[in-house]
């Protein structure tokens, strides 16, 4: 009975929505400030993203046979090439900030949504079991969708090797992670609740949108990131940690970008 209790709980979860109701001109504002972030970061991107899927689509050759790259060269010439990818990394943890600014002047600090200071047990442990809940079986869904033709080939990263190449991969992980997870789980749910929506609702509005700009690497993409979406969104919603799944995101980029670094031409899969 306690673990039927669990389940039902974790499928649908009490309402957080604020004890005072937001009136008409708040819940426009709020809606203004939802419309603008998105547009700025992750909503574009997705937007973006759908584009890029269609013309995939609409391409000679079949989605298996295109290959889409992650982390590429920004320049032949090696200091811009770096300047261009730290630029690139600063400002993904410079979304990171809004969300977590726009949160705080709204009186929800970083400690409510579980992004103060982070502990081994409580975080970092957490996060690398999510890590291997998610990257294990997310690759057996991304060859099984390259197999079926939903899929581009991805390949997460192709920069020079140079000596920098390594620390900005992992960089990359990192800004990717706090981007993502601070923006489309803890500010996103955090401000549809204020608006009224349902603990579920709100998920699934969050996963649909880290699903979404991921759609350039084809069907699977999007359906594997919807997954995750779902399962780090609830973890979130459960425990209102937010470190577990930076730390996890980080770990599944950071291994994906440099484990295709150090596997490629020596596994056949890769392309």
């Amino acid at each position: 009975m306690a673990a039927v209790t669990t389940l039902r709980d974790w499928l649908s979860p009490a309402p957080r929505n604020p004890a005072t109701p937001l009136n008409a001109a708040d819940r426009r504002a709020l809606w203004i400030e939802i419309t603008i972030v998105l547009l700025v970061t992750f909503g574009l991107s997705g937007l973006s993203s759908i584009l890029s899927l269609l013309e995939s689509a609409l391409a000679p050759a079949p989605l298996s046979e295109q290959t889409v790259a992650l982390n590429v060269p920004r320049s032949s010439q090696q200091l811009i090439d770096l300047s261009r990818q730290l630029l690139g990394i600063v400002r993904l943890l410079a979304w990171a900030a809004l969300g977590v600014y726009l949160l705080w002047r709204s009186g929800i600090g970083p400690k409510i949504i579980g992004f103060a200071r982070p502990h081994l047990r409580r975080d970092v442990l957490p996060g690398v079991g999510l890590a291997a809940l998610i990257g294990i079986p997310g690759l057996g869904l991304y060859l099984a969708a390259r197999a079926m033709n939903l899929n581009l080939n991805v390949a997460p990263s192709v920069l020079e090797d140079y000596w920098w190449r390594l620390p900005t991969e992992v960089l990359w992980a990192i800004a990717n992670s706090a981007a993502e997870e601070v923006l489309v789980v803890a500010y996103l749910i955090t401000r549809l609740r204020q608006l009224g929506w349902s603990e579920n609702r709100s998920l699934v509005a969050s996963a649909l949108l880290r699903g979404s700009y991921h759609l350039y690497q084809g069907l699977g993409g999007g359906f594997g990131n919807f997954v995750m979406g779902l399962i780090f969104g609830r973890f979130w919603q459960k425990t209102s940690r937010l470190w577990p799944l930076v730390v996890a995101h980080a770990l599944i980029d950071s291994v994906a970008f440099v484990g295709y670094q150090a596997l490629r031409g020596h596994v056949s899969w890769l392309p």
